[in-house]
């Protein structure tokens, strides 16, 4: 049981559910990649055992770079409700937002090219009185924002 399962009001649902999006990993993909890479290449010429070695440092890396995203890819949930938008993120320092869906102002959606044609993006959501609020590497953001703007116009 998640965040937003524990902190439903009473006769409260979820009506809405999206998740971090895999583009998180692309990096110790790559790494891991490479570093596989060089391990075969180095095994298949036992002269050039320095290419094992590096290879074996990037498979290190991949897994020192994509642990911390796992971490919050798995602490990560945001919801919308038939009455709150609901965000978490984070294990040791975490960030919560809980607003009313009547105190949404404004919800905005950022997406360069690689976001349009994989469908993730930085969804910025404005409260009344200001409150700011940006969450980088959304999957379907638009989505997202079609969803809390169906259930603030009624």
């Amino acid at each position: 049981m998640g965040y937003v399962d524990k902190n439903l009001l009473p006769g409260e649902t979820v009506t809405y559910r999206t998740h971090l999006h895999p583009i998180i990993f692309v990096t110790p993909a790559f790494l891991g990649v490479v570093g596989a890479l060089l391990v075969a290449f180095g095994f298949s010429n036992t002269a050039l055992v320095v290419l094992i070695v590096l290879g074996v440092l990037f498979v290190v890396a991949a897994v020192i770079v994509g642990l911390p995203r796992y971490v919050r890819l798995k602490s990560s949930e945001f919801a919308i409700t038939d009455k709150r938008v609901l965000v978490k993120t984070g294990v040791v320092r975490r960030h919560t937002l809980e607003l009313l869906l009547s105190k949404v102002e404004t919800i905005g959606v950022e997406q360069g090219v690689f976001g349009r044609m994989l469908n993730y993006g930085t969804v910025t959501i404005v409260g009344t009185g200001g409150t700011k609020e940006p969450f980088k590497g959304i999957a379907r953001p638009l989505e997202f924002r079609r969803q809390v703007q169906s259930h603030t116009t009624g």
